[in-house]
Parts: structure tokens; C-alpha cells; sequence
């Protein structure tokens, strides 16, 4: 592999050693790197090659290598890519997953990428193409599919192209018109709206207009009929015709090929990892999808020819187009390859983490001398990802189970747990909105009886029902509650044994010792971690080896209660061991005792003087979320998710906008597991929810080692906790709006107007304060709509993540204004939205809401006249605000210090003396080089490096959030 490395092409010098995306064209069979202006552009002429490098665990990073073979490229093209393909992975040491993607059968990984979709172009730079002539407008016209990565196909400019079950986008150069069939999918609907923006900014200079126009309505409306002038006039559209395109290739049972000298040779019916020799590359057919496996000694060659063998095996085949190729090294396997074996022990192979990477093995080695990978120290405040707390001062009750009733918890002993008992835990608290929040939770201990865990359930449902289905539902097993559950009780103890009537029946039956804690029996209960979201603490076995140097202990033997401080304890631990006693037993007289200070009776309770630890043994909790779909056949539940057997259906570089209201979704962090339920989810498949999230505990922990006991929650869309949404750039109005997938990017995109009868509009004006409120509202919603007009100053255009709370906040003040006078005329008169459903079955009459980018209403002169001036000032005050985003670049990316910053004291969400007038979303951004490293414990460089939800968890521990 060395020589490989030496003899690499220098274009791929200094590759994969920073987050993102690096893409080279191949020209005269070579590749050159493609300028950053011109990532996402895809001429089909020619062969690309993408490199994709993702965060991995113990500091190494990942890699995902792509090569984008375009439908007009040449073979010898082609082949080069592959090819240097396999070089750039040796460069990387290996250890990369590369994929094969033909032009209009990509991978939705490949297009989370470039989000919101990719649009192939015409010609190329390539041999024998000619330069594509950008300057020259042309008209176009596209079919868009995909719910949350979107394929963009360039069809023909005419009436035939069209049909009833698909989303088409006519780019124009004056305006861009989204043509929705019948029965096309209310998601895909939504998507293409995503694409119109993303044309208009692009290609449009933001300029120009948009209109809606739905399949089957033939009243007398400009916009539809400007788009029918467009292919001739309005004459009926055929039928949609299957096309390869439309043939979806089917997933069989997979086989194993050995290769060998590019020869394929079948292997055993049972699939095992043993069958898998690290000098031999392999093929395993899976019908859709074709993996490649190369042993970790195999040389570059024999890796050429394996990629090569696949090729020919998909040409002999006759296999789809849709058919993927992807080629992995032996301990990077990914869980969709391991999950094709029935015999993989779990815990072998990385799964494509980078532990094994020399990288990996350096941090292990930091670790051990107590630096984190990133150079923090063990004892930096900030060294442990911990989610978002819930809000204080909420009421909390618990009860515990009891047969079928639930008792409640007398408010002095709550906090206390006992190990054979569940309990039902319902906090009651105020969010930053003043919006009443719920967090519901079951705590199920390790000993308690199965009938008590499943009753717990059956009353936790029936409260989660009465409250609406608001609060947050959690299943919580001993020895993994979550920090926002610890934080709850101060203190927070579990005790041995159990009190209820199920436990000690079934420890009669069982003719078992009852261990249950008594007030005055011996008991030894550690005491570990001093912040709220750890400080709990456990009865364990009451003898000496229990103890341990890194904790405090609590020692009860009879009336008399000892506190017993390891040596490598803080005062802060001694100092909550002392609350926990209190809790315990109040107004008890403690003993203290410092290790190797024992007197005969403390260690005569612990049945002798034996040897302890002296080492703090800790796991950490590392996050690293990935979000799944879900899909339910003939009433039969189907998980689709990387590691389940079924189809592959992550959801790559993941955001808000993923979260569809018509989709239940999966969110695993490997610390937590999230069920998402969209508001529009059918009620039955609802209940489903918490099956949904056992059945992927159950799957994923037998493939890839998950914890089946880690916390599994039900979460409703409109009542996200911020725990959940620290995972997210979570925008609070995009998530209140209301309506499918299609409407709520309707009115957060593009906005919407109620196209209202005329007669009686205009004489129905008693309420003066209407237009004036109206006018406000447009005001807004047109400054946020037209982000690329300028002031008179030349105040540079809003930054983009700006715009979506400004978009949200002027469509609710609209909304609100229309409501208030729907509701007025409704006393005099029926409603009057005259827009016609679309004929599609999944259409409601709101779909079908007439939109342009400047919607308008008919209205009198005067209260036009009132609006555009509002729209003018607000507009003028909406892009001076914009600058701000700009001026947080310009401080992240100045290498000389020009820019302002300010003290960190000033910069906390609740300094006493806050600066004004910065964007504090950003507020880390305006520490000085040295401040930031000395708060956040990394350069900005290595902070910009991570994962959204990761900045956001550590600018929260310090108060920059």
C-alpha cells in the first residue's frame, strides 16, 4: 500500500483532513479539482469525483468516496474514475465506502449533500463535448421526485411530458411554475417548493416570480393561464408511462461471490463473517444493491479488478440502472452489509467507525494519560456532551404501581426508587414560550416484575391519551436515566428491593431473600457525580469491595449512618454525600470517615476489611445521531433503516425539514432512541409508536450492539422537548405551522394569499383597523420574501438563516390578520377561498391556495398604498439586520484580528451587561482567539468542524446558546 500511496496522483494531495465536501472532474482522463462556485453543478458529459469526510469516533474521521458517472460521459471516462476512485482510497489508508452513481439513479446519500437537490447540465469539459454556453437563458422543464432528497430530470419542453402522478417545475426566465399533478405526493409537492427557491436564488438573482398550478382546475386564472399559453394552449394530459426510470430493482436474498482473478465463484448458502478471508475480495448480491468487499491486505490491484468484476457482473446480469454498487474494507463495514449474514458477532468490525485507525489508537493513547482526543482535560467542564436540561421550578409527581392502580409518592420521598418497583414520573413545566410543557416517564427497576412494567405502560398511555397526547413519553430502565431525568430529583437514590404488592409476591413465590432497604438495617450506597444531570446515587452490596477511591459512600448500620470519602474525592462530592444523608434520614448525626482512617466497627458492618478500586471506572456516552424512516405494510410494521433487514432508508445529513407530518421517524443518538410522530400520522399507527421504537432497540441492539435498556421516547410533532431539538437548527415557528407537508412549505416558502370574492370585500370595511393590520403583515412577509433588493445604502441581503424565522413570524401575522376577518365575515356570509380543489385524492381545499412570490389580494387603492410603504420601511430594516451574518464570517474566517470582539462575560445569554445589537445565534463567534479556546477548550477552526447539534450542546454548557 505504500508504494500505491507514493505513486497517487497529485491532485489528491493532502485529501480528508477536514469535514465536508471535495469534488474533482476528470479531464483528459485526469482529475483536477473543481472550483467551490461550482459544487452541486453536474454536466452529463463528464465523470466526477466526490469525497465526502464526516466526524467518526475517537477523533478519526470518515470517509464516503463517490464517483458520478454523467449519461453522456465515455467509457474510458468512466472507467478513469472508477479507478482513481480506488487510488484516492488508498491514499486514504483504506478505510472508505465508495459508491458507484449513475446519472439520475443517485443515492440519497450523494444528494444529501447538495441540498435541496443537484441539476444536471447539458454538455461538458470533457473530450469531444463542447463548453456549455451558461450566458444563453432556456427555458426548461423538469419532473421532480423524492420526499426528502429530490432527483431533478431534465424532460421535454412540451405538453406530452406532463402527467397526473408526478411534480413538474417549468423554469421560465420571467417566472417559475410548479405544476402539481392529481395525484401526485403531497411530500414531493412540498420538495419541489424547496427547489423553486433554490432555482429562484441560483439562477433568478432572486428576481423573479412564482406560481402554483394544480392539475385538473380550469377556472379563468392568469397564472394557469399563462402556463397553458406556454405548451400551446390547455388540451388534456396522457397518462403517466412506466419508464426504467420508474422500475425500482428488488432486493433478493443475497449471495456470496468470491473473485479471483476477476472470475466470480459462488459461495455457501449460509452467510457467515468467517467465510470472509482478508486476502480475497468478495461480492455479495443483494438484488438492488451490490457490495464489494476487499480484504485489509488485498493490494490496490486486486481492488481495481474486484470494482471492475462488478461492473461486468451488473452488464451480464441485465441488471436496472438503479442497481448500486458499493465497495467497503474488511472492519469498516457498514450495518446494511452485516445485516446480510446470519452469523456476525456483534462487537466485531468497527461498522465504519475509525476505532481501529491509527488515529483512533493515539487518542485511546491520550486518553489513558487523561486528554481528550481534541487536547481537553479530563476535568474540563465541557469534556461531557450533555443534552439540554428540562426547566426548573415545574411541579412533579410519581407514583408507583401497585396490582393495577398507581399510588402516588409522598412529596418527602420522592427521589426514592426501589430497584423491584416501577414508577411513573409526570413533570409539569414552563417552556421559554410560556407554553405548558410535559415530560411523562415510566422508571422501571432491574428486579421489578414483568406485569408491573407492563401495567406502568397500559396507565402512563392512559394519562399521555387525557393529556392529548402532549407530553413527551419515556420508557426508562435502572442504570440509564437520562440526564434531564436525573435532574428532576435532588437527590435521586435507588434503593434494593421493592415495596409493591407485585415484588413481594413474586419474591415469596420464588422463595427469594428480601433485600429490600430498611431505615434500620445495613446498607452501603454509593454517592457519584456532583452536577443535576449525574449526581444519583445507589444502594449496592454492603461489603468492602463495594468501596472505591473516586466516590463518596454512605454507610447505614442501624441508627448509626457513616459518610465515607475516598482519596481521590472532591469537597463537592463530600459536600452532596451530605445532602443525600439528609434526604435519607433527616436530622441524622453523620460519621465522618476519610479512607484509611476506619474504625473496627465501620468495616465490622461491611463483614470485614477487604481490597477496592482505586481507579474510577467510567463509560462514556457518545452521541452520534442518525435519523431512519418507518413505513407500515398491510398493517404488518416495517423497520427501514440502515440496520435492519429490510430496506435502507437513513435519512442523510438530516435537518429540521426532514421531520414530515405524514412520517413517523426514528432518531437514535446511541444514547437515546427518539419516535417522531408527524401530526397528519394515521391515529392507529400512532399507538404504534413505542412498538416501533422496541422493535429497532431489539433489531439494532442483535446487529450492532446497542443497549437494549437505553431510554426510548415518543415524541409528538408541536411538542418537540429541547433535548430532541438540540440534534436539530431547530426553528421554533417553522415547527408550529400548521397543515401537510405541501401547505406548511406553501406558507413558510413562498406565503399565501385567500383569493376572496369581491363583492361584499369591499363594502364589509367597519373594521378600519383591518387593512392597516393586513398591510403590516404583507409588509413583512414581502420583506422576507425578497431577499435579494437593496436599500439605498447597499445594506447587504439577509443571510439565509435569518430568513426562515422571518418568513415564519410575517406568515403568522398574516395568518393571524386573515383568520381574524375569515371570522368576521363568516357572520355575515360563507367562507370565500374560491380556489377549486385539485382533483388528487390527497388534496384538500387549502392546497390549492393561489401563490406568487408577491402574493396579492383585490383590494382598494388606498390599502395598496398603505401596504407598499410598510413593505418598503420593513424591508429596508429586514436586510440592514442581514448584515450582521456576514459581519460573524468575516470574524470566524479574519486571520488578522480586524474585526470587533467582546468579553465573554458580556456574551453570556445572561450576562448582566449584554452587548447589543450582535447575532446571537452566533455569540461564540466574537470571542478573541484566546478567550475562545480558554471557554470552549478548541480553536474555532476544530469548533466549526463539528456537528451542528454538538456546537450547540457545548455553547449551552457555557451559556453562549
Amino acid at each position: 500500500m505504500s508504494n500505491s500511496v507514493k505513486n497517487s496522483d497529485p491532485a489528491f494531495q493532502g485529501v480528508g483532513q477536514r469535514v465536508g465536501t471535495e469534488i474533482w472532474r476528470i479531464e483528459n482522463f485526469q482529475p483536477v479539482p473543481l472550483a467551490k462556485s461550482d459544487y452541486g453543478k453536474f454536466y452529463s458529459g463528464d465523470s466526477y469525483i466526490v469525497l465526502q469526510t464526516t466526524p467518526g469516533k475517537g477523533g478519526a474521521y470518515l470517509y464516503d468516496i463517490h464517483f458520478w458517472i454523467g449519461q453522456d460521459t465515455s467509457q474510458d471516462e468512466a472507467g478513469t474514475a472508477a479507478i482513481k476512485t480506488v487510488e484516492l482510497d488508498a491514499v486514504l489508508g483504506g478505510r472508505a465506502v465508495q459508491h458507484r452513481e449513475l446519472q439520475g439513479y443517485e443515492s440519497d446519500k450523494f444528494l444529501s449533500y447538495f441540498k435541496p437537490c443537484i441539476i444536471p447540465l447539458e454538455g461538458g469539459f470533457a473530450s469531444g463535448f463542447k463548453k456549455p454556453e451558461e450566458e444563453k437563458f432556456e427555458t426548461r422543464l423538469y419532473i421532480c421526485r423524492g420526499k426528502r432528497v429530490v432527483r431533478m430530470k431534465q424532460v421535454p419542453f412540451a405538453r406530452s411530458s406532463l402527467n397526473h402522478d408526478d411534480v413538474f417545475i417549468l423554469d421560465t426566465i420571467k417566472k417559475i411554475y410548479q405544476f402539481n399533478g392529481a395525484n401526485s405526493n403531497i411530500q414531493e409537492r412540498a420538495k419541489a417548493l424547496e427547489v423553486i427557491q433554490h432555482l429562484k436564488d441560483k439562477y433568478h438573482e432572486g428576481k423573479c416570480d412564482v406560481a402554483i398550478i394544480d392539475d385538473g382546475k380550469l377556472v379563468a386564472e392568469s397564472d394557469s393561464g399563462e402556463f397553458w399559453v406556454l405548451f400551446g394552449g390547455f388540451a388534456p394530459i396522457g397518462k403517466k408511462t412506466i419508464s426504467e426510470d420508474d422500475v425500482v430493482p428488488e432486493a433478493t436474498p443475497a449471495k456470496l461471490y468470491s473473485i479471483d482473478d476477476g472470475q466470480l465463484k459462488l459461495e455457501e448458502d449460509t452467510l457467515s463473517k468467517a467465510l470472509l478471508e482478508n486476502n480475497k475480495c468478495y461480492l455479495l448480491d443483494c438484488g438492488s444493491e451490490i457490495f464489494v468487499w476487499v480484504g485489509r491486505v488485498t493490494q490496490v490491484e486486486d481492488r481495481k479488478a474486484a470494482s471492475k468484476a462488478a461492473e461486468e457482473f451488473i452488464a451480464n446480469e441485465n441488471r436496472s440502472k438503479a442497481t448500486r454498487i458499493s465497495q467497503i474494507i474488511q472492519g469498516h463495514e457498514p450495518h446494511s452489509f452485516k445485516s446480510k449474514f446470519e452469523l456476525w458477532p456483534v462487537g466485531t468490525g468497527t461498522g465504519n467507525s475509525g476505532g481501529e485507525d491509527g488515529r483512533g489508537k493515539v487518542a485511546a493513547l491520550l486518553k489513558q494519560q487523561g486528554v481528550d482526543v481534541k487536547g481537553i482535560s479530563k476535568n474540563s467542564p465541557i469534556n461531557e456532551e450533555v443534552p439540554p436540561l428540562l426547566e426548573s421550578g415545574g411541579k412533579l409527581e410519581v407514583w408507583r404501581i401497585n396490582g393495577s392502580a398507581k399510588t402516588p409518592v409522598p412529596k418527602e420521598e420522592i427521589g426514592k426508587f426501589y430497584s423491584g418497583d416501577c414508577y411513573i414520573v409526570l413533570y409539569t413545566y414552563h417552556s421559554g414560550e410560556k407554553k405548558e410543557e410535559y415530560f411523562l416517564s415510566c422508571w422501571m427497576g432491574k428486579d421489578s416484575v414483568q406485569n408491573d412494567q407492563m401495567m406502568s405502560t397500559r396507565l402512563a398511555n392512559t394519562m399521555w391519551n387525557s393529556l392529548k397526547g402532549r407530553p413527551v413519553q419515556g420508557r426508562i430502565i435502572e442504570g440509564k436515566e437520562p440526564p434531564q431525568f436525573i435532574a428532576l430529583f435532588q437527590p435521586m437514590i435507588v434503593l434494593k428491593g421493592g415495596i409493591s404488592s407485585g415484588y413481594k409476591k413474586f419474591i415469596a413465590e420464588k422463595n427469594l431473600n428480601d433485600e429490600t432497604y430498611t431505615s434500620d438495617g445495613i446498607a452501603l450506597i454509593r454517592v457519584s457525580g456532583t452536577s443535576v444531570h449525574n449526581n444519583k446515587a445507589v444502594q449496592v452490596d454492603a461489603v468492602s469491595k463495594s468501596l472505591s477511591s473516586t466516590d463518596c459512600f454512605l454507610l447505614q448500620s442501624g441508627n448509626s449512618l457513616f459518610t465515607w470519602h475516598g482519596n481521590s474525592t472532591t469537597f463537592e462530592q463530600q459536600q452532596w454525600a451530605a445532602k443525600v444523608a439528609e434526604f435519607l434520614k433527616p436530622g441524622v448525626v453523620l460519621k465522618h470517615v476519610k479512607e484509611g482512617t476506619e474504625s473496627s466497627a465501620f468495616w465490622f458492618a461491611l463483614g470485614g476489611k477487604q481490597n477496592f478500586t482505586t481507579k474510577k471506572l467510567t463509560q462514556d456516552i457518545i452521541r452520534d445521531p442518525h435519523l431512519y424512516t418507518f413505513s407500515f405494510n398491510e398493517g404488518k410494521l416495517e423497520v427501514c433503516s440502515l440496520i435492519l433487514h429490510y430496506f435502507v432508508t437513513e435519512v442523510y445529513n438530516f435537518s429540521q425539514d426532514d421531520l414530515l407530518t405524514e412520517d413517523i421517524l426514528i432518531l437514535d443518538t446511541q444514547a437515546e432512541v427518539f419516535v417522531w410522530v408527524g401530526q397528519s400520522v394515521d391515529s392507529k399507527e400512532k399507538q404504534k409508536a413505542f412498538d416501533i421504537g422496541h422493535k429497532y432497540i431489539e433489531l439494532a441492539a442483535s446487529l450492532e450492539g446497542l443497549s437494549p435498556d437505553l431510554p426510548l421516547y415518543k415524541v409528538t410533532e408541536g411538542n418537540e422537548p429541547c433535548f430532541f431539538t438540540t440534534y436539530f437548527s431547530w426553528d421554533g415557528p417553522k415547527a408550529m405551522a400548521q397543515g401537510n407537508s405541501f401547505q406548511k412549505k406553501l406558507s413558510l416558502l413562498v406565503g399565501t394569499a385567500v383569493q376572496a370574492s369581491e363583492s361584499n370585500d369591499k363594502s364589509n370595511n367597519s373594521n378600519h383597523s383591518g387593512p392597516t393590520q393586513r398591510a403590516s403583515a404583507l409588509a413583512a412577509l414581502s420583506s422576507a420574501f425578497n431577499p435579494s433588493s437593496k436599500t439605498k445604502t447597499g445594506a447587504p441581503k439577509p443571510s439565509r438563516s435569518g430568513q426562515g424565522s422571518q418568513r415564519a413570524a410575517a406568515v403568522a401575522a398574516l395568518s393571524s390578520v386573515l383568520t381574524a376577518e375569515q371570522r368576521k365575515r363568516s357572520d355575515t356570509s360563507p367562507a370565500r377561498i374560491s380556489r377549486s380543489p385539485s382533483p388528487g385524492p390527497d388534496t384538500t381545499a387549502s392546497d390549492t391556495v393561489k401563490t406568487k412570490s408577491a402574493s396579492t389580494e383585490v383590494r382598494n387603492p388606498e390599502e395598496i398604498s398603505t401596504e407598499k410603504e410598510a413593505v418598503e420601511g420593513d424591508r429596508s430594516i429586514t436586510e440592514s439586520n442581514g448584515a450582521d451574518s456576514e459581519v460573524i464570517q468575516d470574524l470566524k474566517m479574519d486571520e488578522d484580528g480586524g474585526q470587533s470582539t467582546f468579553n465573554y462575560e458580556r456574551l453570556k445569554a445572561k450576562s448582566s451587561n449584554p452587548i447589543r445589537g450582535i447575532d446571537y445565534k452566533r455569540r461564540e463567534a466574537y470571542l478573541s482567539d484566546a478567550e475562545f479556546q480558554t471557554v470552549l477548550g478548541m480553536t474555532k477552526e476544530a469548533f466549526y468542524r463539528q456537528p451542528k447539534w454538538k456546537q450547540d450542546m457545548q455553547k449551552r454548557k457555557v451559556d453562549l446558546f
